[in-house]
């Protein structure tokens, strides 16, 4: 085998490791297999359509991304996102749109602040503390809304949404620069490589002289933040804000970081692999819709198809580590 065969299959080997291009080629067969079963998948309107879909819960699973690279969870986004849309519709009666969305955003922050707050620093385990605030979190959302959604939401609010740039509606760029700066900051800060640390050996990060409480908190901090944003966007969108918004987002949310490659250990994963799972949960939904597959077989579908997809990735990373 001459040199350059050698060092040709090497390149290979070590493109194939990276979880990010494994996802990036899980996504193209997911694609490919949909656009075969049904005409209308390629079509430019339904490639924007899917791109349209991934926004809010790609937004809601960037918080996410962070809360379990420290070893976290955060089930209680979906509750926040109802909760404080509900926040945000009351607000907007009030306030300019600018006030009523930072208003929003500082509710969600401030719910993510006592979730990561009773979990860094008092010790309790992340999956009760933030299953009790998503209970806390869907309650107050109907008795802040009355039980009705609320539909008096100005319709300049619509313009975060379906304004364009250079053909691109607003709310996608919002999403790529979105991961591009949570990508930066996982990346090429000394903050990001702390949540790694966190999330790999808290001890050994404490040991280091990290800041280990402060980074342990502020995963669940922008994950509250990103829930509130989300939820602006959702009500852009449909120009209502209803206490039901949000519901069961969490497991779709912590579906598309794992499915990424996220470790739920904490310390492995990587922004642009959740941002491949996102994608590929938005397509299949997508194509399950366009096949006409009933709502009650979707879950079902769905759920084998991550089942399958996380078993696939770690038997090829068991073997690619071998």
């Amino acid at each position: 085998m001459t040199t350059n065969s050698l060092s040709s299959k090497t390149v290979f080997s070590g493109l194939f490791r990276r979880l990010e291009i494994r996802m990036l080629g899980l996504a193209v067969v997911i694609a490919a297999c949909l656009s075969v079963l049904s005409p209308y998948f390629l079509t430019s309107s339904n490639l924007f359509n899917i791109l349209d879909q991934s926004v809010v819960i790609g937004i809601v699973s960037v918080g996410m991304t962070m809360v379990i690279l420290t070893g976290g969870i955060d089930l209680s986004v979906g509750s926040v996102v109802g909760v404080t849309g509900i926040i945000l519709g009351l607000a907007l009666q009030q306030l300019p749109i600018p006030v009523a969305i930072l208003c929003a955003v500082l509710a969600g922050a401030g719910i993510g602040l006592v979730s990561g707050i009773l979990t860094a620093y008092f010790g309790l385990a992340a999956f009760v503390v933030t299953l009790g605030v998503m209970a806390i979190g869907r309650s107050l959302a109907y008795i802040f809304s009355g039980q009705t959604a609320i539909s008096d939401i100005p319709d300049a609010l619509s313009n975060i949404v379906y304004a364009t740039v250079f053909g691109i509606p607003s709310n996608v760029l919002f999403l790529l620069a979105l991961y591009i700066i949570a990508w930066a900051y996982l990346t090429y800060t000394k903050g990001g490589r702390t949540i790694y640390a966190v999330g790999s050996n808290k001890e050994a990060a404490r040991a280091a002289g990290l800041n280990v409480l402060f980074y342990s908190v502020l995963p669940y901090v922008v994950s509250g933040a990103l829930a509130a944003v989300a939820a602006t966007f959702s009500i852009a969108q449909l120009l209502s804000a209803d206490p039901l918004m949000g519901n069961q987002m969490e497991l779709d949310a912590i579906a598309a970081v794992v499915i990424g490659g996220a470790s739920l250990f904490g310390g492995r994963g990587t922004i642009i692999g959740t941002l491949f799972g996102v994608l590929i949960m938005v397509m299949i939904r997508n194509g399950l819709n366009l096949l006409r597959v009933s709502p009650f077989w979707q879950g079902s579908a769905i759920g084998t198809i991550i089942i399958v997809a996380l078993l696939i990735e770690r038997l090829v990373n068991w073997r690619s580590n071998r």
